[in-house]
Parts: structure tokens; sequence; C-alpha cells
């Protein structure tokens, strides 16, 4: 468990180091606390963590050793930011010409969206329950942690669209950059995978985990929201 809590510590580390320190050397520095309130928000995401914690345990009873385990969680996280970096590609190449205080009209926009399907309790995820059952049918191989990583990444627009939207058309002004800002937006996106698979010390805490975030998605929701409308604010400000 220690050296799991270890590798753990370095890989958040790395992401949150990294991405403050190219941000400062860009002179994007007064950008970082917005950039990491949307990649945080963005994070924190049900539709993917029910699916992941139920594909390991999946994997746990099929007798999976740890160590095989490990890397077959790790494709499924490498297939997750693959797949949505390609998407923050083409929001990139969308919202190029939008103006950048559209952002902030957008920003708000969704987090009166998030806000109001968080009250009513309105699931924005896309076939949850197909995804669960590829979750126990999908072989534990790496072929199959990126199948079903591919596959989870189609869900995950709607489910938090607001924060990877919002921050796609801010980085699209900035040409050619702009692809590096997605690359390290998603160093931040995949964190609590991260956390899922190595940080909860075995798959009945992961689990735990994960019903927690479900359980207070509603909340989730609604500060998503709130902070969304804050970050609008501040754009048109």
């Amino acid at each position: 468990m220690k050296r799991e809590i270890k590798y753990l510590l370095i890989i958040i580390g790395i992401a949150f180091g990294l991405s403050s320190l190219s941000l400062g050397l860009l002179g994007l520095s007064k950008f970082i606390p917005q950039f990491f309130s949307l990649a945080i928000l963005d994070s924190i995401n049900p539709c993917t963590f029910v699916v992941y914690t139920i594909f390991l345990i999946a994997l746990s009873v099929k007798g999976l050793p740890k160590k095989s385990l490990y890397i077959v969680g790790l494709a499924f996280i490498v297939a997750v930011y693959i797949s949505y970096y390609s998407l923050g590609v083409g929001l990139v190449i969308i919202t190029g010409k939008i103006p950048v205080s559209w952002a902030g009209y957008l920003a708000v926009i969704l987090g009166i969206y998030n806000i109001v399907t968080g009250i009513l309790e309105k699931s924005r995820t896309v076939g949850k329950g197909k995804l669960r059952k590829l979750a126990f049918s999908v072989e534990g191989t790496m072929v199959g942690g990126l199948i079903l990583g591919f596959m989870v990444s189609l869900t995950l627009l709607p489910c938090s669209m607001g924060p990877y939207v919002v921050y796609a058309t801010i980085v699209s002004k900035m040409k050619l950059l702009a692809y590096l800002m997605l690359a390290l937006y998603n160093l931040i996106f995949v964190l609590p995978l991260f956390v899922i698979l190595f940080g909860m010390g075995s798959l009945t805490d992961s689990k735990s985990f994960s019903r927690t975030i479900v359980k207070h998605s509603r909340e989730l929701s609604v500060v998503s929201g709130i902070l969304l409308i804050g970050i609008g604010a501040w754009i048109l400000m």
C-alpha cells in the first residue's frame, strides 16, 4: 500500500508541477487559478468513476493478479486521456473563431445547466447501463482496458461538458500553443482515475470512494455550476 501511495503522490506532483511550471514559463501565471479550477471541475466525473470502479472489481472477481490489474487499469486511463485530448482538439477547431467573450457567456449558461440538472438529479451520462455491462464483459487485458476507456470517453462530454468547452474556447486563441494547453489540462483530468487505481488501498475502498462521489454528484454538480458561473464572470470582466 505504501508503494501505491508513493506512486500516486509522484504522479500528482508531476501533473501539478509540470502544469504550473509550463504555464509560468509561457507567461500565463495569471491563468493558473482558472486552469486548475476548470481541469479539477472536469476531472470529478461520476460518469467515469462508476464504470472504472466496476471494471476494476470485475477484473478482481476474474482473479486477475494485482500487477496485471494495474496494467489494465493504466491502459484504461491512457485510452481516456487520448480520447479526451482528441475531443479537445475538435473543440479547439470548432471554437477557434468564437470570440473569447462568448466563452464567458457559455460558462454562465453551462453553469446554470449544471445547477439545474444537479438539483433535479438528472443524469447526463449516455448509455450508462450498457457501459456497466461492458465493464464486466471486457477481457482483462490491455486491449480490453483500452476499448473500455475509449467507449467511456464517448459519455464524457454530456456529463461534464461545461469546463472543457469553456477551456477549449479560451485556449483556441493561442494557436499551436492550444494543443500543449490541452495536454496539460488532461494530465489533471485523469488524476482521479489514478487515485482510484493506486490510492484507495483496495478494491473495496475504491468502490466506496466511487460510491461517495456518485452519492454526492448532485452537490458536486451544483458546486461545479457555481464555479463555472464565477469563471464566466471572470472572463467577461
